[in-house]
């Protein structure tokens, strides 16, 4: 594998990953943030800062649930991409 195919690789996985950490967050907060602006319109409801508390809560609560994963995934990616450096600096002639 040439070393630009192997950029492009790891490019393409750190989407990925950063993808498969984001998601459930941002999608919990969006779900979150729906509900509440449809009770909002129900109930004529308009304060601002309804959203903050129950967005923070769901932030919180999916963080404690899934961040032992998405420490896992982060840090697998990045032994990857040391192990990356070593086999291109290996591949070089290049040390230290």
């Amino acid at each position: 594998m040439d070393d630009t195919s192997l950029m492009l690789s790891l490019a393409d996985r750190m989407l990925w990953v950063v993808t498969l950490c984001a998601a459930p967050v941002l999608l919990g907060c969006l779900a979150v943030g729906l509900i509440v602006g449809i009770f909002q319109a129900a109930t004529s409801i308009n304060e601002q800062t309804l959203t903050f508390l129950p967005k923070i809560a769901i932030t919180v609560l999916l963080l404690m649930l899934l961040g032992a994963s998405m420490m896992g995934l982060i840090g697998d990616f990045t032994k990857d991409i040391f192990a990356a450096i070593a086999r291109l600096g290996a591949g070089t002639g290049n040390v230290g």
